[in-house]
């Protein structure tokens, strides 16, 4: 009996820890990544301003081939939109929200799954012959103290698909 006793207390206070701890932490993330891609900015742009080029490099199309992809709204740029549903990658939506050609192309990113929305941008900067892409994204976990926790890892969580996704645009954009 005394066993249960101290396994409950013991149960109970990792339950407040979690749950006051996820109070004290910031629901807010950034993550960034950066690559040099030796090819134009133009060429990087089109990869990244059609939802469908993002296909072709994203490391999230590769990890489910069978990823279930809906397109809306214009075929690149401001408005084009596309959503999935994945069972390995989970239900989402990205709507590219401002396009600078050969400049920037910044997203609003929705889950379903959290009901967490999420902005960043892709930026393409010229250094000499090659262009070099940041890829930013900031959140907001919300309210639920547990999602905060998530908050505090996302850029180790997010930051490897970031590096994995510019490590794929270069192969594709530095093809010739």
């Amino acid at each position: 009996m005394k066993v249960l006793k101290w396994l409950a207390a013991a149960v109970l206070a990792l339950v407040a820890v979690l749950l006051i701890g996820g109070l004290l932490l910031s629901p807010k993330f950034t993550v960034t990544r950066s690559v040099v891609i030796n090819a134009p900015a133009e060429r990087i742009y089109a990869l990244v301003a059609d939802p469908r080029g993002w296909t072709q490099w994203s490391v999230w199309n590769r990890r489910d081939p069978a990823m279930q992809i809906e397109y809306a709204g214009p075929p690149s740029g401001a408005g084009a939109k596309w959503s999935w549903h994945s069972k390995s990658e989970g239900d989402g939506s990205m709507t590219f929200t401002a396009a600078e050609p050969a400049r920037r192309v910044a997203y609003d990113l929705y889950f379903p799954d959290f009901g967490t929305t999420s902005s960043g941008d892709l930026r393409f900067a010229t250094e000499g012959g090659a262009t070099r892409v940041t890829w930013t994204m900031n959140g907001d976990m919300g309210r639920n103290p547990l999602f905060h926790w998530m908050a505090l890892g996302a850029d180790g969580m997010v930051g490897k698909d970031f590096e994995a996704g510019l490590a794929g645009l270069k192969a594709v954009a530095e093809k010739p």
